[in-house]
């Protein structure tokens, strides 16, 4: 039986090691800045698509994978599940169900599961990472499903930002917000919900204190020394004290530092981080 591990682009995982049990295949979204249209592929210069993104006036936006899209990536495997990045930020997640519900009816004997993330970035990432575990470890498909809907209950989202430029740009916050953000150092420290939506939890100024308040809402949250996985856009600085402040209270925190993709770079913006981790 043949493996197919698919993500949008909301995962920043560029590979996945499956032995010889399958394929990780990731379906890349698109980012419109201005009239340019930027592919979130493994191929696109991301520091490009943030520079002309921060010169340019107009609003930028995602557009998701069509059905088609995921359904090319399913050829060949008799098992599949994919994740996507959460459904209340793109319909990537509509996009998969719609894939899903295609594919099966012209090859009834594949086994497809969505998982929609109701996250992005590291969380998404440690999903994708325990998926290539377990399936590595021969379990069925049911047991497969059966052990990462469990495991989900149990992986958070925190994420800091430094910039807001494209929130302000969108009507998400307001430009007075913006400015102030940016003149007075905040960085904004919030979580991804149980529902899908990001949620703002501190407004911390200065980047110690932005730090100090990140490590506080993961112990809040029940972060008791498991898996980190720090996604972030420019900022290892940021990553190399968490994860020094972390190790002090956990020394063998296993701790993964990422790159964010070109639609996590988009989110998150400069400077910015998705951490997804583990909690007890």
């Amino acid at each position: 039986m043949t493996w197919k591990l698919v993500a949008d682009s909301g995962c920043d995982l560029k590979t996945l090691d499956l032995t010889s049990k399958g394929k990780f295949e990731r379906v890349p979204l698109t980012i419109q800045v201005g009239q340019e249209i930027f592919v979130d592929d493994l191929t696109l210069d991301i520091d490009k698509m943030m520079d002309k993104m921060y010169t340019t006036s107009t609003a930028s936006k995602s557009a998701c994978p069509s059905p088609d899209d995921y359904i090319k990536a399913f050829d060949g495997a008799d098992n599949i599940i994919i994740i996507t990045i959460t459904g209340t930020l793109s319909g990537s997640q509509n996009s998969a169900q719609v894939a899903k519900q295609l594919y099966q009816e012209e090859h009834p004997n594949v086994n497809i599961h969505v998982i929609d993330s109701l996250s992005a970035g590291g969380e998404i990432d440690l999903l994708m990472t325990k998926l290539g575990e377990l399936i590595n470890q021969e379990l069925t498909f049911d047991q497969v499903v059966t052990k990462i809907t469990d495991y989900q209950k149990k992986t958070k989202l925190i994420f800091v930002l430094a910039k807001v430029d494209n929130l302000v740009k969108n009507g998400r916050l307001s430009k007075l917000i913006g400015a102030v953000v940016g003149l007075l150092n905040i960085r904004m420290v919030g979580e991804a919900s149980r529902e899908g939506t990001l949620e703002l939890l501190q407004k911390a100024r200065g980047y110690k204190k932005s730090l100090f308040a990140t490590y506080d809402e993961m112990k809040k949250a029940g972060y008791a020394g498991g898996k980190i996985v720090m996604a972030h856009r420019h900022n290892d600085k940021f990553c190399q004290e968490l994860s020094q402040l972390i190790r002090a209270d956990y020394p063998q925190a296993a701790i993964e530092e990422l790159p964010t993709s070109g639609l996590c770079s988009f989110y998150a913006e400069e400077g910015g981080l998705l951490i997804g981790y583990e909690i007890s």
